[in-house]
């Protein structure tokens, strides 16, 4: 058993040889880190539902590596995102701003809940009147009093 298991070890050595040094995420980590903190704001074009930072799609790498050539370069955040947004639309922002085309968007949940509400208090309110409301006799009276005194002896 021992000998097997020396086998496989030594059998395993020239994979730990192949292995390789972790390369560095980029040259000036000081870009990287302004990159991570721009790219988390954008979204993939790809995949949609990634921000460009965590995105491994083809285009997000080359969106990213033209986003560090515009940091060297001497842009601001402001300037790199409204190149971005005039090349890709404001689908790339993953807040876009509240413009006149985008209001339905930004308020139409909420009025679409308001008027789910009107409609279920109107329609509550309407049953509620259609529905007329029974007076017991006397004798239907006396007797559920009798009922529930047997259920509550005290």
């Amino acid at each position: 058993m021992k000998k097997l298991l020396l086998a496989v070890l030594l059998c395993l050595v020239p994979l730990a040889a192949w292995a390789s040094v972790a390369k560095p995420l980029a040259k000036d980590p000081v870009v990287e880190k302004r990159l991570i903190k721009l790219a988390s704001k954008l979204r993939c074009l790809v995949c949609q539902n990634e921000s460009l930072a965590a995105s491994q799609a083809d285009l997000a790498r080359d969106l990213r590596e033209e986003i560090r050539e515009k940091i060297r370069a001497g842009q601001t955040d402001k300037q790199i995102v409204a190149y971005l947004v005039h090349r890709y639309g404001d689908f790339v922002l993953y807040d876009p701003p509240v413009k006149s085309y985008t209001i339905p968007l930004w308020f139409g949940p909420f009025i679409l809940l308001l008027i789910g509400a009107l409609v279920l208090f109107y329609q509550l309110r309407k049953r509620k009147l259609q529905v007329p409301e029974t007076e017991l006799s006397g004798d239907a009276h006396r007797r559920a009093e009798a009922l529930l005194k047997e259920d509550n002896p005290a």
